[in-house]
């Protein structure tokens, strides 16, 4: 049997290997940065859009849609922790394969939904041509 002393100094020991071994959990001042940084990447958009601050609706669009990768990186890295050195790099790796899969995932629907549009909507111009040839 060991002595009570030892084990509760083992326990400890290894709590402490634990902590170094997981040194990507946040600390208030990674959680309050990722905030500010996640606060400003949501106004910036708002006051884009809201007073019409960019004449062109395209590049409207446009930086929205970067501050918003911007944004999802953020979250990333202050919130979710996300980063190479957390289990050898393999939460990366799922990540990344993840990214890949949704993005072939959403560009084959968006492609197969706007065919089915473009081919089956009533005043498509093959139905045009097919209406005015009878």
């Amino acid at each position: 049997m060991s002595h009570p002393s030892e084990s509760a100094h083992g326990a400890a020991a290894h709590a402490d290997d634990h902590d170094s071994a997981h040194p990507s959990h946040g600390s208030l001042r990674g959680y309050l940065t990722g905030f500010t940084l996640a606060a400003i990447l949501t106004i910036i958009p708002f006051w884009l859009v809201m007073d019409h601050v960019i004449a062109s609706t395209q590049a409207t669009i446009i930086i929205v849609l970067g501050l918003a990768v911007v944004q999802i990186v953020v979250h990333m890295i202050y919130f979710l922790h996300l980063d190479t050195r957390s289990e050898n790099g393999w939460n990366m790796l799922a990540f990344i394969f993840t990214i890949v899969l949704v993005v072939i995932v959403l560009g084959a629907s968006i492609w197969v939904m706007y065919n089915e549009n473009a081919n089956m909507m009533p005043m498509s111009p093959q139905y045009m041509h097919h209406k005015q040839g009878s």
